[in-house]
């Protein structure tokens, strides 16, 4: 029973637990992009892989925030707890990469049973990234309700609190993209960059422990030994609208609770259409992503901090929601005007960060005012003497990690694909206009407001009514003038373009960025990747190639005689793209030897149990997001494996800046000691043992009259050429990269090539001149 004894009580200093929470929150993260990046090498790259390890991440945080609301209300020292949750953390995020072996094991025997079944695998990614990252996430998730819990010191104080933590929370998140993002993965790999972020775990528990507590005298609370207050001081009585607040606060509590599930929904949706929309303009690499999520971070610890300010006076917090939620469906469609307009007056990709931040931070800053407003319309005043106090808190949390999957899954499975980028974020911020108008029809003042809710109502369907398709501004200012769109598909994936150029040339565009041409240059170029390998294989049947593009690299290959030919794509779009390059690549998805696998490659190669004679792959290049999973010494090693005995693997090259011409060449030295290099140094050829040509076995291809056809369409159209386009055997290889580092899963230097030293802009392959092609000769059985 409470009792009216005056008790003593402790309070940590504020300014401690704010730099703890900041550290928190940095380190909080720096997991989320590691494990994504991580688990990506078990489960793929594909969206629905990606989305899938999201959902497990958010529901252990929905978990423990749960948890977590009902352990604060019954512990005497949250702050101690929170420590020690801290400390596990750590702990359990260092002994993730052991799970991932299990995880990958488990996986690996389910895509065995039903290869094919996306259910099956979609539920078995999901058990098996949940259990790897239940503990940390659940510790992760425990922290809000903990930390909020044992800095209540008055009634009333609740939503300034929440608000100023929740924005230094979300600013060591914005500190933890960054320092990830654009410094330690690039600079010292994943694996120390783990170790970063447990060893901030670590402070942050210690600290929690060593942080002194002051007592405060109280006065008539109750018998809560938590709670932690001053003397409350006499205050004014509430305003006519205040007490209408809180005689109706059963309905209204609900429907704050309500709201945060939907902001968490159409909040992370934005995210998903936000990207998007944005790697049209701008060049799809992860220091993109990363600038992107540290301007949604960077808005909502702004407008927490504002909203810190606004919740130490009274007001109707109901009716101030409702309009926040009224703005911010505004803001979310200027956010497309702005950036159609701030590109069309010629910020192009090097104005990444203004764009960003012209428009995404007011709708992002308009986020982080309303989740404190939020809280304080669903908790009250925050009573430190109410038992339930931080069970609602972690109630609300978690309601709102739950909207944030149902985002993440509608706005890329559902919104993007069905109704295109414009209209997905029309509908996302109708949810807004429709949660505030909701609100506002609860609040106390409503009649007072009705003139500026319909005023924002109006502008909300001029601004949908004016807004403009980002496909057309883009096409207009980033492609080549006088560019006609043929054909788009914002697909589950990736949003696939085909455009037509001045001289009748088509282009194909991921994600705004260039993939394949049907000029005579380019398809000569795809062409030779397929064919080369083809031709200096002695007897090629099984063939794997990795990614499809416009068709061309594949429609070689398959015009082998005796060839079958394999071909996993990461894109459906992409798929249906490259039937509008038919005329190039031989209609090659029609061809009766090849068989199409809508996959990730390299996820391809861990899990399948077929070998191949040649395996080569589509352009792709290493400093898009991702990319560097495919130029990794543990890609090259899969593909190895995957090879039978005489196989042979074609990498393309090309020519680029010194320093990456010679990673990607170390790298792939490293797993194929006699590789060769051919076509002026652009090509890569890694063969399971010492590579030798044999003649005989080339005049039996080209006794074939389509084979024949096929590799003279390249030059090569004689045994002689072939032997002509050798450019260096592995010993030249070797002197010319020196000893150095190489790219890796741990260090994918090159997609964070901002932390390459500067080199010449185009490698010099004049060295290369085909000295020792003799020796592929003598080496003959």
């Amino acid at each position: 029973m409470p009792t009216s004894s005056r008790v003593r009580v402790g309070g940590p200093p504020l300014a401690g637990l704010a730099l703890l929470f900041f550290a928190s929150g940095v380190s909080g993260l720096m997991y989320q992009v590691l494990w994504l990046r991580m688990l990506s090498l078990v489960f793929g790259v594909t969206a629905y892989a990606a989305s899938t390890v999201l959902a497990s991440f958010m529901a252990g945080l929905a978990l423990g925030s749960l948890l977590a609301g009902r352990l604060a209300d019954r512990v005497r020292s949250p702050l101690r707890w929170f420590g020690a949750i801290e400390v596990g953390i750590a702990i359990s995020a260092l002994l993730t990469p052991w799970g991932l072996d299990a995880a990958q094991t488990l996986y690996g025997a389910v895509h065995a049973a039903v290869p094919d079944h996306l259910v099956a695998l979609t539920l078995a990614r999901f058990v098996c990234s949940f259990l790897v990252l239940l503990v940390p996430t659940v510790l992760m998730g425990a922290t809000l309700p903990l930390v909020v819990r044992s800095t209540i010191v008055a009634r009333g104080v609740l939503g300034p609190r929440v608000g100023l933590l929740y924005a230094i929370n979300a600013g060591g998140a914005i500190t933890g993209a960054i320092l990830a993002g654009f410094h330690l993965i690039g600079d010292v790999g994943l694996n120390r960059t783990f170790l970063v972020a447990a060893g901030l775990n670590l402070l942050v528990g210690i600290g929690a422990w060593l942080l002194p507590v002051r007592p405060i005298d109280t006065g008539d609370i109750g018998d809560t030994p938590d709670a932690v207050t001053r003397e409350p001081e006499p205050r004014a009585p509430l305003p006519e609208a205040g007490r209408a607040h809180i005689a109706e606060g059963g309905a209204v509590r609900t429907l704050a609770l309500v709201y945060f599930g939907v902001s968490g929904l159409a909040s992370l949706a934005l995210e998903v259409i936000w990207f998007r929309v944005l790697v049209l303009f701008l060049p799809a690499t992860t220091y993109a992503f990363t600038t992107m999520l540290a301007t949604v971070l960077g808005g909502i610890s702004a407008g927490s901090l504002v909203a810190t300010r606004m919740l130490r006076r009274e007001r109707d917090w109901t009716r101030t929601l409702a309009l926040l939620c009224l703005w911010t469906s505004v803001a979310v469609l200027g956010s497309l005007i702005v950036l159609a307009g701030t590109y069309a007056a010629g910020w192009r990709t090097s104005g990444t960060v203004q764009a960003s931040i012209v428009a995404i931070l007011p709708s992002a800053l308009l986020m982080g005012v309303s989740f404190p407003v939020a809280m304080r319309v669903w908790v009250g005043p925050g009573d430190p003497a109410d038992p339930a106090l931080a069970r609602r808190i972690g109630v609300a949390y978690a309601m709102n990690m739950l909207g944030a999957i149902a985002g993440a899954v509608l706005g890329g499975f559902v919104l993007l694909p069905l109704a295109g980028s414009r209209l997905s974020l029309a509908l996302a911020a109708s949810l807004y206009l429709l949660a505030g108008i909701v609100l506002l029809e609860r609040s106390a003042a409503a009649r007072r407001t009705w003139w500026l809710a319909l005023t924002l109502v109006v502008v909300f369907g001029a601004a949908a009514f004016a807004l403009p398709d980002p496909f057309e501004t883009a096409l207009t200012r980033r492609y080549e003038r006088g560019e006609v769109a043929l054909w788009r598909e914002e697909g589950v994936q990736t949003t696939v373009t085909v455009h037509r150029r001045p001289g009748n040339v088509r282009v194909m565009y991921l994600d705004g960025l260039h993939q394949a041409n049907d000029s005579a240059p380019m398809i000569t170029l795809h062409r030779q990747i397929g064919h080369f390998p083809m031709a200096i294989h002695p007897a090629p049947r099984d063939v794997l190639v990795i990614g499809l593009g416009g068709g061309a690299t594949p429609g070689a290959v398959a015009r082998h005689a005796g060839a079958t030919v394999d071909v996993v794509e990461l894109s459906r779009s992409v798929v249906r793209g490259a039937a509008l390059f038919s005329h190039v690549n031989d209609d090659v998805l029609r061809q009766p030897n090849v068989r199409l696998q809508v996959s990730d490659g390299r996820n391809y190669l861990a899990l399948t149990t077929r070998r191949y004679d040649v395996i080569t792959a589509d352009i792709i290049q290493p400093q898009h997001a991702g990319a560097g999973l495919l130029y990794s010494r543990e890609y090259f090693e899969l593909a190895r494996r995957a090879l039978k005995d005489e196989g042979v693997m074609l990498q393309w090259i090309g020519q680029r800046a010194e320093v990456e011409y010679r990673l990607i060449m170390r790298t792939f030295l490293d797993v194929f000691p006699d590789a060769t290099l051919w076509n002026g140094g652009t090509l890569l050829v890694g063969s399971t043992r010492s590579l030798s040509l044999d003649e005989a076995a080339f005049e039996r291809k080209v006794a074939d009259v389509q084979t024949q056809h096929a590799l003279a369409s390249v030059g090569l159209h004689t045994f002689d050429a072939l032997l002509g386009a050798f450019s260096a055997n592995a010993d030249d290889m070797r002197a010319f990269v020196g000893d150095g580092p190489i790219l890796t899963d741990d260090h994918p230097r090159i997609e964070y090539h901002r932390s390459l030293p500067p080199s010449a802009p185009e490698t010099d392959l004049s060295g290369f001149v085909g000295r020792g092609r003799e020796h592929l000769l003598t080496r003959q059985e």
